[in-house]
Formats: structure tokens, C-alpha cells, sequence
């Protein structure tokens, strides 16, 4: 720049202000500083276009990321639903169990306090307890016993409680 200054000026001064010379020199600089110009807006619009392209790609990763959230909850919510009904169901069992638990030791009580000294009561006079048959002696099923053991049958039967009869319940 130092130099088309120094040409315009001795150029001015010799030609005694022929026009030509100056214009050429700042015609000169004018055109490098628009190719410049140019050359930075150039630059400018390619970094401005980079960074666009920079943060589409981020969005694009970041709604992968979003959409595998989603989908994680959505199995995780699942989950949790079918855990919570399993608990909900082995509560009720749980429930039922300690409430047949329950009732098995007030009928244990009931027969350990009627054998006093382990001795057979004769509630009907048969000679034997009706509480463990299930019948009386004309034969007919005892419905006083029936209150005792909400199950019915025999207050003694040697039927276990399987885990699969209760599944079948609900």
C-alpha cells in the first residue's frame, strides 16, 4: 500500500495532475480491497455455514439421543407396571395366606383347648371328634364346623397349597 501511495503521489507531482496516473493507482487499491472484501465474505460465509451444518448434526444426534430415552422409559414404564401388578398379585396371596394361617391356628387352639389331657370330647355323643371328620354320626356333613373352616371339608386335609392354585385364582 506504501508503494501505490508513493507512485500516486510522485505521479502527481510530475505529471503536474494528469489524471490518468492517480486513477490507475486507486482504481488499483480499490480492486484488491474488494477482492478482499470478497475473499473474507467468502470465508465468513463458509464459516457461518459450517457452524450451521455443526449444530443440524447436533440436533440430529441429540433427537437420536431423545428418541432412545424414549424408548428406554417406555420399556422401563413396562416394566415397572408388570412388577407392580406381579406385587399386587402376591399381596393378595400373601393376604389370603396369612388369613388361612390364621384360621388353622384358631382351629389348632380350639382342638388343643376341647383335648384337655388328650383325651377325645364327644361333642355328639359319637365318640369321637366330628372336627376332624367333617361328619356327624348320622352321616351328614356337621355344619357347625363349617363356619371354623371357610374351605370346607375336613378341618385336616393333606392337600398342600401349590403355588400354580393360587395363580388360577386371579
Amino acid at each position: 500500500m506504501a508503494s501505490s501511495s508513493t507512485t500516486y503521489r510522485s505521479s502527481s507531482s510530475s505529471d503536474g495532475g494528469n489524471p490518468s496516473g492517480p486513477v490507475v493507482a486507486v482504481d488499483d487499491r480499490k480492486r484488491k480491497r474488494m477482492l478482499s472484501n470478497r475473499e473474507s465474505a467468502r470465508r465468513s460465509r463458509m464459516r457461518k455455514q459450517k457452524h450451521v451444518d455443526d449444530l443440524t448434526a447436533q440436533i440430529n444426534q441429540l433427537s437420536n439421543d431423545n428418541r432412545q430415552i424414549l424408548t428406554s422409559l417406555s420399556v422401563t414404564t413396562q416394566l415397572y407396571m408388570k412388577i407392580q401388578a406381579e406385587n399386587s398379585i402376591l399381596t393378595a396371596q400373601m393376604t389370603e395366606l396369612s388369613t388361612r394361617l390364621e384360621s388353622l391356628n384358631e382351629i389348632v387352639d380350639l382342638v388343643t383347648t376341647t383335648n384337655n389331657g388328650g383325651g377325645v370330647d364327644q361333642i355328639d355323643g359319637c365318640g369321637f371328634d366330628d372336627r376332624t371328620v367333617g361328619i356327624n354320626c348320622d352321616g351328614y356333613y356337621d355344619d357347625m364346623m363349617s363356619g371354623v373352616n371357610p374351605w370346607g371339608g375336613s378341618v385336616y386335609s393333606n392337600q398342600p397349597i401349590m403355588a400354580n392354585d393360587m395363580m388360577n385364582m386371579y
